[in-house]
């Protein structure tokens, strides 16, 4: 099991620290000190779609210029992008018996490990 994110981003301290007070133990991805490849992400994003993993909310895809922001339009350009920008990669992503879940919120880690 690994969670896949960026250590100072809000939702994955929380979802770092759920699973923390719960003794579940997960290996974590740094995206900014161990980087992301385009396989993993062609991984997650054949499960969950390029649309669920690119983080259109967040303030990096803000940022981008509207150029920049129109080249997305399929999974490899979402792709190129999120390999270029891991910041644009909605987090956390769990790794978890060969599936990927995104975000986090206390009812889907809930629905995700049960009682734990």
């Amino acid at each position: 099991m690994k969670l896949y994110g960026i250590p100072n981003c809000d939702t994955v301290k929380k979802a770092r620290a759920w699973l923390s007070e719960r003794n579940i133990a997960v290996d974590f991805h740094d995206f900014k000190k161990q980087g992301v490849t385009a396989a993993w992400l062609k991984a997650v994003t054949q499960q969950t779609g390029w649309e669920a993993l690119l983080n259109t909310r967040g303030t990096t895809w803000r940022q981008l210029d509207e150029a920049e922001k129109n080249r997305v339009s399929n999974q490899k350009s979402a792709i190129e992008l999120m390999l270029a920008k891991s910041s644009v990669i909605k987090r956390p992503v769990l790794e978890m018996n060969g599936r990927y879940h995104l975000g986090f919120s206390e009812e889907q880690y809930q629905a995700i490990f049960g009682d734990s």
